[in-house]
């Protein structure tokens, strides 16, 4: 399993190099992270109180971690290559959390665009923006009087300018639109969830931030999840499997994304701006999925219904329910290793 990890990362990170024009640099103290689920470190469980029990965390950490996943996600990969440690949730006070070199925003389920009363989760990147700009007062008042007490545990003040700033988010934006609206609705309101994130990241520049990593959305059309609701009728497949119009909409997303990331680059020239493309990283994943030794793309490995997707949206990852009066368990494969897919949605 190690290996395997290791391997996608490698490919991530070749994915980062080719991206951005100047050098990557490692050398952050700290990183602060705004996203969804695919960077939660244990935000949503910890504000919501939910409960995400194993096989969640079976892989690493032994334990459900508050991650959606079976294991470390690319910002823990990424926190070890600048040899730091791995990024406490901001609503986690169990643990001993420290946040000296940082902190984690992002929460499962959240979306840029503000949520509503019928939203998975209500913090949304204006609310972790919020969150943070509170986190910074807050380390800066505790700083004040007593520096020798807190310095342990709260980032420097020179941190929050020196450090990393991490966005993942605008997948659920898109893929929450098309149970409610047709592809062109969605198409037309790319810019004004991008407005939405503009906003949010200029308060952080306006609160010394400048440096940002800024992570495009993946192939949300190859989701086991999306294929099992969208991707009934085969026409609406592309050649990989997934569902065309999700990946289309992905993609317009992430065209005016990068044309964003270039405006904030040119706008404030002492910015540093990195575009990751999480989309060709992930595709490639899919398309090439046993040059890199795994044997399952789509099909997920923590479900119920067996091949071809493995899927149900009645029973999540390690959940039990009755169904037409029988009890039924959404349980993990024999060996992750081969899966691309985690639980459907990772």
């Amino acid at each position: 399993m190690a290996l395997k990890n290791v391997v996608a990362f490698q490919v991530v990170l070749f994915c980062i190099c080719s991206a951005v024009a100047n050098p990557v640099d490692f050398s952050y103290p700290a990183v602060f992270n705004f996203g969804d689920s695919n960077s939660d470190t244990g935000e949503h469980v910890a504000g919501l109180g939910f409960q995400l029990a194993p096989p969640y965390g079976q892989n690493y950490f032994k334990t459900s971690s508050g991650r959606f996943c079976n294991g470390r996600l690319i910002v823990d990969f990424l926190m070890e290559a600048m040899d730091l440690p791995f990024l406490n949730a901001y609503m986690d006070s169990l643990g001993l959390p420290n946040f000296q070199q940082g902190c984690n925003f992002a929460a499962a389920g959240s979306t840029i665009l503000p949520a509503t009363a019928t939203s998975f989760s209500p913090f949304s990147f204006g609310v972790q923006v919020s969150q943070f700009l509170r986190f910074k007062a807050r380390v800066l008042e505790l700083l004040a009087v007593a520096s020798k007490k807190f310095d342990k545990y709260a980032p420097s003040e020179d941190y929050f300018e020196k450090g990393l700033y991490m966005f993942d988010i605008g997948q659920n934006d898109l893929d929450h639109a098309f149970y409610s609206k047709k592809l062109d609705q969605i198409l037309s309101s790319i810019p004004t969830i991008l407005l939405e994130l503009e906003s949010g990241i200029k308060k952080l520049y306006d609160h010394g931030a400048r440096y940002f990593w800024i992570y495009n959305t993946g192939p949300l059309g190859c989701l086991a999840q999306v294929v099992a609701k969208f991707g009934t009728d085969p026409s609406k497949l592309d050649e990989l499997g997934c569902v065309s119009s999700q990946n289309q909409a992905a993609k317009t997303f992430n065209l005016q994304l990068q044309a964003f990331c270039s405006k904030l680059q040119g706008q404030y020239p002492d910015v540093n701006v990195t575009y990751v493309d999480i989309f060709t990283i992930k595709s490639d994943l899919i398309a090439n999925y046993s040059k890199y030794g795994f044997e399952q793309p789509i099909m997920t490995c923590c479900g119920y219904g067996g091949p071809p997707l493995n899927y149900d949206s009645r029973v999540s990852c390690g959940l039990t329910k009755i169904l037409n009066g029988t009890k039924i368990t959404a349980k993990d494969c024999n060996d992750s290793t081969v899966y691309v897919n985690w639980d459907g949605i990772h």
